[in-house]
């Protein structure tokens, strides 16, 4: 089931969002293009939030160690990172930017639990 997890005016261009409403948090992103894209908020190889991290060509560089994850897909470009993250269904009601959770396992760093 779909939730809120921001509106479209919650989001800026080129830069992420952390929702911590669910566990794990996401990351709601609005690219350039004005596409939006929602996955896991952590990044796989150490708890640093994407977020936080640059957007450029629909991907999502960590901000700790330049790990880059495709926001289409999830999968990892670049190490130190291995494991992609997971992509979350977005679908646009009016203002309403809405998730759908991926039913896949999420994952996590080491040493970072539910």
């Amino acid at each position: 089931m779909a939730f809120r997890a921001c509106s479209l005016n919650d989001l800026t261009p080129g830069e992420g969002l952390r929702i911590d409403s669910v566990n794990p948090p996401i990351a709601v992103f609005l690219t350039d293009e004005g596409d939006v894209h929602a996955i896991d908020d952590t990044c796989t190889h150490q708890d640093a939030s994407l977020a936080a991290g640059w957007v450029e060509d629909c991907r999502v560089e960590c901000p700790l160690h330049e790990s880059t994850f495709s926001l289409l897909t999830g999968e990892v470009d670049q190490p130190p990172a291995k494991r992609g993250v997971r992509v979350h269904e977005v679908e646009l009601e009016g203002d309403d930017v809405l998730v759908e959770l991926s039913d896949k396992a999420p994952q996590l760093p080491p040493g970072v639990t539910l």
